[in-house]
């Protein structure tokens, strides 16, 4: 009984910590990059692109590669709740119980388009309208009692979505140091799941998890900026947390064993400015 629970949970805790692993991996780059620079500027070096910052806007494209988890509380005294046929359409028994439910999710990959407009010296007000695609897993852990004989049952739940988002950011750069900078960011998001069931559809028999298809996100990041003869190359490191339960309610096994469910995203990309 032990094991079954606790393998999908060790399988979400590690892809976790991998992705925090690697945001703050990177973030150390970052600022190891960073501090090797300010020790090498005394070095005065040819500039490139030495009067791009003065526009007063440009524009350029990015691409990603974003991991896209879900953040789910379940339902209260969710194990002795008890389940009907009826209310799962896809496990069959005479009663059903749910253990535990836990999510993780498989690598994708955004690109989108890129406007800048300078506000000051340092700081910048950036749009970047993207197309995001991923996946998402829910693990259900379900007991099911049949002729009197229990029997553990994993359920996974895929959600698929194709995201429009469409974010404002507000970014604080650091002085330009030969042809290097870093910065650090922070905004808001909204998202548009264009794969995501209507609300009219909740009552289908797919038992996959609904979710709305509108969200709001707060985002917080920090990149480093590179200066080559034609163009600025940029690299960031972006999370996103959503402020919205997307769960829409229904009379199911597997939407009824779920409080909560918010988004939270995390955004390796590489801007061509």
């Amino acid at each position: 009984m032990d094991n079954t629970n606790d393998k999908p949970k060790t399988l979400n805790d590690k892809l976790l910590k991998l992705s925090k692993k690697i945001t703050l991996s990177f973030l150390l780059f970052l600022i190891l990059v960073g501090i090797t620079i300010d020790v090498q500027a005394q070095r005065r070096k040819v500039l490139n692109l030495p009067s791009y910052d003065e526009s007063p806007y440009h524009f350029g494209f990015i691409l990603g590669i974003n991991n896209m988890l879900f953040s789910i509380n379940t339902a209260d005294n969710l194990p002795n709740k008890k389940w009907s046929t009826d209310q799962s359409p896809d496990v069959y028994g005479d009663s059903l119980y749910v253990y535990s439910v836990t999510s993780n999710s498989t690598p994708g990959f955004s690109v989108g388009i890129l406007a800048n407009l300078r506000m000051g010296k340092y700081t910048d007000l950036r749009l970047i309208p993207t197309l995001t695609f991923g996946e998402r897993i829910f693990n259900f852990n379900i007991l099911r009692y049949r002729n009197g004989e229990p029997l553990f049952v994993e359920v996974k739940k895929s959600v698929t979505s194709t995201i429009v988002e469409i974010p404002f950011e507000v970014r604080y750069k650091s002085k330009r140091l030969n042809n290097f900078r870093m910065y650090v960011l922070s905004g808001i998001k909204y998202s548009l799941d264009l794969a995501s069931q209507k609300k009219g559809e909740s009552n289908s028999n797919t038992s996959n998890v609904k979710l709305y298809r509108n969200d709001f996100s707060l985002e917080v990041g920090a990149g480093a900026e590179f200066y080559t003869e034609y163009f600025k190359f940029g690299v960031e490191a972006k999370m996103g947390y959503g402020f919205r339960n997307l769960r829409i309610p229904e009379d199911n096994i597997y939407s009824g064993s779920l409080e909560s469910i918010r988004s939270k995203v995390f955004l390796l990309s590489f801007t061509f400015e």
